[in-house]
C-alpha cells in the first residue's frame, strides 16, 4: 500500500475552489502528530491555516515557489523547536513528508513550500515574515508550509524506468546497484 501511494503522489500547485472537510483536515493533523521524531521528543509544531487572507499573505513569503498557496484550501505551517533537539529540521521534514503522503491517501493534492533558509526580500527572511504574521514565539523555527487542497490538475506518477537508480550504490559507494526485480 505504501509503495502504491508513493508511486502516485505528485506535487500539486493548482487547486479547486473547494473546502476540505474537517474530518480530512483532522486526519492530516493526526498524520503529522504521528511522524517519528528523534528520541520521541516531538520537536515539531504545526499551524493549520484556513483563513484566505492569511493564506494570501503567506503565499508571498518568498519571491518564488509559494504563490499557489493563496488558492489552496488550507496550509500547514511546519515548525520546529531547536530548544527541544538539535535535529528539529529532520523531525519537521519527516512530518512534512507524512502530511504529503496522508494528503495523497485522502485524494488531496499537496505541495511543499520550503521556508527555512529562504529570503522574503532583501531585508528579511521568509521565516521572519511568517513568524510575524502568525505570531510565532522567537524560539520556534519554520521549516516549510504544505499547501493542501483538491487537485485542479492531473499528473501521472513518475514511471519506474525514469527513477535515478544510478544514484544508488551497492555495499560500497560507486558499486552500481542492479535492480533485483
Amino acid at each position: 500500500m505504501f509503495l502504491a501511494l508513493a508511486q502516485k503522489r505528485r506535487s500539486i500547485r493548482k487547486y479547486l475552489d473547494k473546502r476540505v472537510a474537517a474530518e480530512k483536515m483532522d486526519r492530516l493533523v493526526e498524520a503529522a502528530l504521528r511522524a517519528p521524531t528523534s528520541m520521541g521528543k516531538n520537536s515539531w509544531e504545526f499551524v493549520v491555516v484556513t483563513d484566505s487572507n492569511l493564506l494570501a499573505k503567506l503565499s508571498s513569503a518568498k519571491p518564488h515557489g509559494a504563490t499557489f498557496l493563496k488558492n489552496a484550501a488550507f496550509g500547514i505551517v511546519v515548525c520546529g523547536n531547536p530548544q527541544t533537539t538539535d535535529v528539529w529540521i529532520e523531525d519537521a521534514s519527516i512530518a512534512s513528508a507524512f502530511i504529503h503522503l496522508a494528503a495523497a491517501s485522502l485524494d488531496l493534492g499537496s505541495c511543499w513550500i520550503q521556508i527555512r533558509e529562504r529570503k522574503h526580500d532583501d531585508r528579511q527572511t521568509a521565516e521572519a515574515y511568517i513568524s510575524k504574521i502568525l505570531n510565532l514565539p522567537a524560539h520556534i523555527k519554520v521549516e516549510s508550509i504544505i499547501a493542501i487542497g483538491y487537485p485542479d490538475e492531473t499528473k501521472p506518477g513518475h514511471p519506474k524506468k525514469t527513477l535515478p537508480y544510478h544514484k544508488v550504490s551497492f555495499n560500497t559507494y560507486g558499486t552500481p546497484y542492479s535492480r533485483r526485480a
